[in-house]
């Protein structure tokens, strides 16, 4: 007979005796249960004491988080968190240097534990820390772990940063901005500047003032990429936190710094393969260096503005250099309605109207600018071969570039905020100091070049439009380092390869459409199910890493969960780094009983998105998150490291729980699949010689055994 749901079987350990194997009633009291392990071991005073985890980080174990206790847990009785923290508190102001730094060594391990860190505050714990590193008596070793207390504590979001003295401020600036400094130190002091700036306003104008960005450069170009990345971290926090008036300025003196080119040198190019969270940082840089159009992009043209009607002006100058104007109003008006129309605008007697539209606004106009001056070649051959076919099938240069940056923007998504674990940068931004451009000029070419291989009439401009926007995403998703390798992958995906990829991705759904053919893929649909559903399975044997989502995502904790190889269990827990390979599953020290789940959520529904304010969560930590509901009442919950991850698991758990698996990589597998079995029987068929007579019973054709490779 299985115990009760209430009670768990532990072992409680403690220094120096044989341990205690009980089984614990979670309908007790906890100070109960602590009192009579005490008592076990003839300790009075229990009131003094707490159980915590024996195993991983060790925390503490409170009324609110017992719950989480399972079957074979091995806890450890230890001293409070109410006298752990008054007895650091004593130990990290003694005048013996090394009491004092065993002390800051424990309190640094200790003050990533909630319940530990309320104590401490409590105590007024920070106040003494930040003493401590305003003396500016504390180096090394010592400092080092005075930082990492103070920042776990401040992690916990007990206390405001708006409490931190001008004095502290300037102290951790020094920190930074000193030529030769411990690693450790710097590491801990960039992290910390970089949440005075993200939690604070007040915080980040006075951290604005004592570090500069040439500072911030210069530990871009060390060997250390935590120290890089940490500096990349600090430099975004500044960019995404400064006024809009000045962010343009930044901007400017990035540039003026050589920011681009010292990224491309020492990170990207750099001899180490770029990490996860230096590949995040990358992308947020891009991102808010691609928000800097968004004031142009959403500003509309004034058509009474001499100045805009200037450029439009030049536009037409450059193409037509060679025409004279005529002397008379009238036929001067008539001459520029007609080579406005050349241009492509879609008003010919006033184009200013056709940039009033947001977005893209202004952009559009500043891209085409661009253009005419800086590959004036390009965007007269462009403009005068199609000003000049008189067969329906010029491609209206003025009209293609106004949506063409329209469509760049939602392709970058210009004027969003970066995504949560999105580590999507692109290489070949970070190549050229007017990236934004460059890429115009090449997509704009490309989208000439299609126009013509499709033969495309005004009629079919969304057409063009729709197959352009599939070219560059491709191209895009192919992460070229360079411009020149875009145009190179632009090349290869001609309007012929474009319908070639589409044909050969519809294959499943239009090319077996006759009533045999779709008996024979229902014959076939549950036995490639059955490989899909086993093939998930393994995949939740062999098992994920997870990153566990905190205030500061530097500070990476993992934490890793696989299925036992009989089905039956889901294990699971904490590690110090994200692992190589297979985690044994001795090292995973919780475990959830498979009949236990009660079901599977997901994006929404799950309760740690509920947890979280809307302000910090968008839409790609969403389409990441599921939840394992299991009894009593408990979560397991996960947000994947990618979207393939995530189908894997979502779809592996339905199939432990013998529900459908409805993901997008099962329905596209499963198409993958179905139709290269098809084809494979289809041949076997064909290749079948019919003798003339009397023919055989034909055989059932043999199945084929996939291999299918979904790495």
């Amino acid at each position: 007979m299985p115990p009760p749901a209430d009670i768990v079987k532990v072992a409680i350990e403690w220094p120096g005796a044989n341990a205690q194997l009980i089984e614990m009633d979670q309908k007790r009291p906890l100070s109960s249960i602590i009192r009579e392990v005490c008592d076990g071991w003839s300790l009075s005073g229990s009131e003094q004491f707490a159980l915590r985890y024996a195993d991983g980080p060790q925390l503490y174990i409170t009324e609110q988080s017992r719950g989480d206790i399972k079957n074979g847990t091995i806890l450890r009785l230890a001293i409070s968190p109410a006298r752990a923290a008054r007895q650091l508190l004593e130990r990290i102001q003694s005048h013996v240097i090394d009491a004092r730094l065993e002390a800051l060594k424990e309190l640094a391990k200790l003050s990533a534990d909630p319940t530990f860190a309320a104590e401490f505050i409590n105590m007024e714990g920070i106040g003494t820390l930040a003493r401590l590193v305003e003396s500016g008596t504390h180096f090394g070793e010592m400092l080092a772990f005075t930082l990492t207390a103070f920042l776990e504590l401040m992690d916990h979001g007990i206390v405001s940063w708006d409490l931190i003295s001008l004095s502290f401020i300037k102290q951790i600036a020094g920190y930074v901005n000193q030529p030769m400094v411990d690693v450790s130190i710097l590491q801990r002091s960039l992290a910390i500047l970089e949440s005075m700036v993200l939690n604070s306003h007040s915080l980040y104008h006075r951290v604005a003032q004592e570090i500069t960005v040439g500072q911030l450069i210069g530990h871009l170009q060390v060997s250390n990429q935590e120290i890089q990345t940490y500096a990349i971290a600090l430099i975004n926090a500044l960019f995404l936190k400064a006024p809009e008036d000045r962010r343009q300025e930044m901007a400017s003196t990035l540039a003026q710094k050589h920011l681009r080119s010292i990224i491309l040198n020492h990170v990207i190019r750099g001899n180490r393969p770029i990490k996860a969270e230096m590949a995040h940082q990358l992308y947020v840089l891009q991102v808010l260096t691609f928000n800097l159009l968004e004031e142009r992009m959403m500003t509309k043209m004034d058509p009474n503005d001499q100045a805009q009607r200037d450029i439009i002006f030049e536009l037409r100058r450059i193409a037509f250099d060679g025409d004279t104007d005529p002397t008379g109003t009238e036929k001067r008006k008539a001459m520029y309605t007609k080579d406005y129309k050349m241009l492509g605008f879609t008003n010919h007697l006033n184009p200013a109207m056709d940039f009033t539209q947001t977005p893209p606004g202004m952009l559009a106009l500043d891209n085409m600018l661009y253009l005419a001056r800086v590959h004036q070649d390009t965007y007269i051959r462009i403009v005068l071969e199609n000003s000049s076919r008189e067969d329906k099938h010029e491609c209206p240069f003025g009209r293609c570039a106004i949506e063409l940056t329209r469509m760049l923007c939602e392709i970058l998504q210009v004027g969003e905020l970066p995504n949560e674990g999105c580590n999507d940068y692109h290489p070949m931004f970070f190549t050229h100091d007017r990236a934004w451009e460059e890429f115009f000029c090449v997509c704009i070419q490309l989208l000439n070049k299609t126009w013509k291989e499709m033969r495309a009439t005004a009629e079919d401009f969304n057409k063009v439009m729709q197959v352009v926007r599939e070219q560059i995403t491709r191209a895009l998703a192919m992460k070229p380092s360079s411009i020149d390798q875009l145009k190179n992958k632009l090349r290869g995906l001609s309007y012929s390869e474009i319908l070639r990829l589409r044909q050969s991705e519809r294959m499943s759904q239009d090319d077996f459409q006759s009533p045999p053919i779709i008996e024979l893929r229902e014959r076939i649909q549950p036995e490639i199910l059955e490989l899909i559903k086993q093939q998930r399975l393994n995949r939740l044997c062999e098992g994920s890493c997870f990153r566990k989502l905190g205030n500061r995502r530097r500070q990476e904790k993992f934490w890793f969960c696989r299925l036992s190889l009989n089905h039956k269990v889901l294990h699971y827990g904490d590690l110090e780094e994200s692992p190589q390979g297979e985690v044994p599953f001795e090292l995973l020290s919780d475990k959830i009983p498979v009949s236990d789940i009660k079901s599977v959520l997901t994006g929404k529904d799950c309760p740690h998105m509920k947890e979280k304010s809307a302000l910090k969560q968008n839409k790609e930590v969403l389409e990441l998150a599921f939840s394992v509901l299991y009894d009593p009442d408990e979560t397991l919950n996960f947000v994947a490291p990618n979207k393939y991850e995530y189908c894997i698991w979502t779809d592996g758990l339905c199939a432990l729980l013998g529900r459908e698996m409805g993901s997008d990589l099962t329905r596209s597998d499963l198409d993958t699949l179905i139709s290269m079995e098809m084809k494979l029987r289809l041949l076997d068929l064909e290749n079948i010689t019919i003798p003339e007579a009397p023919p055989p019973v034909p055989k059932e054709p043999s199945s084929y055994n996939f291999s299918y490779n979904y790495s």
